[in-house]
């Protein structure tokens, strides 16, 4: 077979030839319809001036694909999580300066901002602490927003209790320190408290404020003194706005919690217990049109053999019992796996529509609650979301990604099986691919159906067969099923590698039982399902067997780590933001509670990566964040010291080594961070499987 022993150049497709270029691309997302099904509008991020961030603003797409999309809002600060009134203003959020504020309050929180037809944006309503996760109800001018709230403070914007008054205090003597009373304290990246999230509402004024004019809006608060039961926590409207149901959390014994649906009447504050599951997580909650039931997603608590479930269920929203029973829960599908969802009612109060993963793809799914009847709309490989219906019912509304897709608005019809989408004129153009994506497939030893995606560089062929990068999903529980802006196999496939993503076990899509076969036993089927399908893509004449590397991220990075223990035949391998030890990983992660209930000391033991640390003789790069509080700096750390401490050559001609990020998290998501993880791994790659000299970025000289 034929080799080569420099890395292909770049190929001359922009952008994913030049990182610049890539970062530079529009990252759409998200979709909100208007009430009367005439406007949608979506997200657009694009670099900054000094391509330090991604900036978003929001774009109207035309719902009969006629017209351009144009855009909506321009500010520096940028806009997010779009929602319209019911007379068709458009709110959103950001921390946009206030033309009526004082030049003083320049670094204040994101604000609600109300855009009406054909006028400017102004200021609605402010917070001291901000406001995210908008709801308006479709009649009745209701909205609420969660905003970050002092302990103890009340819901004026006044006065020595007020939440301004508190925060000012800690300001003023420059205190940062946090009395934490349970767990958890930490969340991916961010430190929880002081403030503590609470869902507060307001009537939306006549007519929107003018540019300039005060904020109109006077905020009543729903769910005084929450602590952390609503941190991270999801909410939807009754149609009329007159009910708020939200998710709370549930602190249990041994540092362990549950989410429930809670019931809020927003004129008064009373609330009742909608429903609850000692042995699940109850989310996503959405409103029925005619205001009678709930719909939401039942996650089973998982057990040390047992991996959790995902179903969709139903609740009746009325005057009912103060204590709903679990019995109360509908399941509206038995046995149907549900990831990923996030169900959307249609208007007839009948019917269902959500996205689910589904082998390699998220189809979109038409579901009749009463019968539990299931028809798969969408017919490709795609992987769709928020879902949108429209107020007729004749049409579904959509982000549409793919592997070799980034997300776009489409259209499809709301009823009729295996369905192509219809693109709607949306604001980003779709990038040139520099290769083409296949699929392998093959069959595990014990009989189980394994698939992958594999990206394949234009010219790759039996005279120049590409090297092969096996990448490695996170998760566990997930599926390489849609575009990823972080991990995009387009930009290796741009510099002449081919890009292997295969579906192991733990992956989601392929029903309980595939999942399951990985469960509490990461180092066994996971693995020996990589190599499986590892073996089956080389088998191709266009892919170089014996120029091959592997690649994780997350639980991705864990199975790297694991690869590298059990195996020579890489040439290299990356490890980003990975579990090492897992004994360390369970007690010191954000949500230890989560893993405890599968990682058992003998799990722990039988799939630690860190005991196998002198058996590793491929060349590793390690790279983590010290902001990561999924997976903390020390397993990163560990791993490094293990590296390094079982070397016995010239400190010199070590092979490791570790890209560190004092202020990034589990992601990497600033831009010029990215371009440099980018432009590192492709340098270590291309010394160990090309066999050419370490070439530093610039930066990093």
């Amino acid at each position: 077979m034929a080799s080569s022993s420099a890395p292909v150049p770049a190929s001359p497709a922009v952008p994913f030839a030049d990182l610049d270029a890539f970062a530079a691309l529009p990252r759409l997302s998200g979709l909100t319809l208007s009430a009367d099904g005439t406007r949608l509008v979506t997200s657009v991020a694009t670099l900054s001036p000094d391509a330090t961030r991604w900036v978003g603003a929001l774009w109207e797409v035309d719902p009969a694909g006629e017209a351009s999309a144009r855009r909506l809002t321009r500010s520096a600060k940028g806009e997010s999580s779009p929602c319209f009134a019911p007379d068709g203003t458009l709110l959103f959020t950001s921390a946009r300066p206030d033309p009526a504020a004082s030049a003083a309050d320049g670094d204040a929180p994101a604000a609600l901002w109300a855009l009406p037809p054909g006028g400017e944006a102004a200021v609605l309503g402010t917070r001291p602490g901000g406001v995210s996760g908008v709801l308006t109800a479709r009649t009745g001018g209701r909205v609420v927003v969660q905003s970050p709230t002092m302990p103890g403070a009340d819901a004026t914007e006044e006065g020595p209790t007020s939440d301004a008054a508190r925060r000012a205090a800690r300001k003023d003597r420059k205190v940062s320190a946090i009395l934490h009373e349970g767990y958890p304290v930490r969340y991916w990246d961010s430190d929880l408290g002081p403030d503590e999230d609470r869902w507060l509402a307001a009537t939306l004024p006549a007519q929107a404020p003018l540019a300039g004019e005060q904020p109109a809006l006077t905020w009543t608060d729903l769910t005084p003194a929450p602590g952390r039961s609503l941190h991270e926590g999801s909410a939807a409207l009754s149609p009329d706005g007159s009910l708020l149901v939200h998710t709370e959390k549930v602190f249990t014994a041994h540092g362990d919690q549950r989410d429930r649906l809670v019931v809020v009447r927003v004129e008064d504050g009373v609330r009742r217990v909608l429903a609850d599951d000692p042995a699940a997580d109850l989310f996503t909650p959405q409103v029925s049109p005619d205001g009678r039931w709930v719909a939401a997603l039942r996650e089973s608590r998982s057990s040390p053999t047992q991996p959790p479930t995902v179903r969709l269920v139903v609740v009746a929203l009325d005057d009912g019992p103060a204590d709903a029973a679990p019995g109360d829960l509908r399941v509206v599908v038995p046995d149907w796996e549900v990831w990923g969802a996030s169900p959307q009612w249609g208007p007839d109060s009948r019917t269902l529509f959500l996205a689910v993963d589904h082998e390699g793809g998220a189809p979109v799914f038409r579901v009749d609650v009463a019968s539990g009847a299931v028809q798969r709309l969408t017919g490709d490989r795609g992987a769709y979301s928020d879902v949108q219906v429209s107020p007729g019912g004749e049409s579904v509304y959509a982000v549409r990604s793919a592997v070799d897709a980034p997300p776009a608005v489409v259209r499809l019809a709301a009823s009729g099986a295996d369905q192509r989408p219809v693109p709607l004129r949306g604001p980003a153009a779709v990038p040139e691919l520099p290769g083409t994506l296949d699929e392998v497939t093959t069959t595990a030893a014990d009989g189980s159906p394994l698939r992958a995606w594999l990206a394949v560089p234009h010219g790759a062929g039996p005279e120049a067969p590409a090297p092969l990068l096996l990448w490695i999903h996170g998760g566990p529980l997930g599926s390489w099923n849609a575009w990823s802006w972080r991990w995009n196999p387009w930009l290796a496939v741009a510099r002449g590698y081919a890009v292997l993503l295969p579906d192991s076990g733990l992956s989601t899509g392929y029903g309980a039982e595939f999942l399951a076969r990985g469960w509490g036993a990461w180092g066994a089927e996971p693995y020996t399902d990589l190599l499986t399908v590892t073996d089956a893509a080389l088998e191709r004449d266009d892919l170089d067997a014996g120029r091959t590397a592997a690649m994780g991220g997350s639980f991705g990075g864990y199975m790297a780590n694991w690869v590298a223990g059990h195996t020579d035949r890489f040439r290299a391998i990356v490890t980003h933001a990975s579990l090492w030890a897992l004994d360390q990983f369970g007690p010191t992660t954000d949500g230890a509670y989560y893993w405890t209930r599968e990682m058992t000391p003998e799990m722990q033991a039988a799939n630690d990566p860190a005991a196998h640390a002198a058996d590793i003789v491929t060349p590793m790069l390690v790279i983590h964040g010290d902001k990561d509080y999924r997976v903390p700096i020390g397993e990163g750390l560990r791993l490094w010291w293990a590296l390094n401490s079982a070397w016995e050559g010239d400190p010199a001609d070590l092979p490791h080594k570790f890209l560190y990020y004092p202020d990034e998290n589990h992601w990497v998501l600033t831009p010029q961070h990215a371009i440099l993880w980018y432009e590192t791994v492709f340098a270590f790659l291309a010394t160990h499987v090309h066999g050419v000299e370490f070439q530093v970025p610039d930066l990093l000289r």
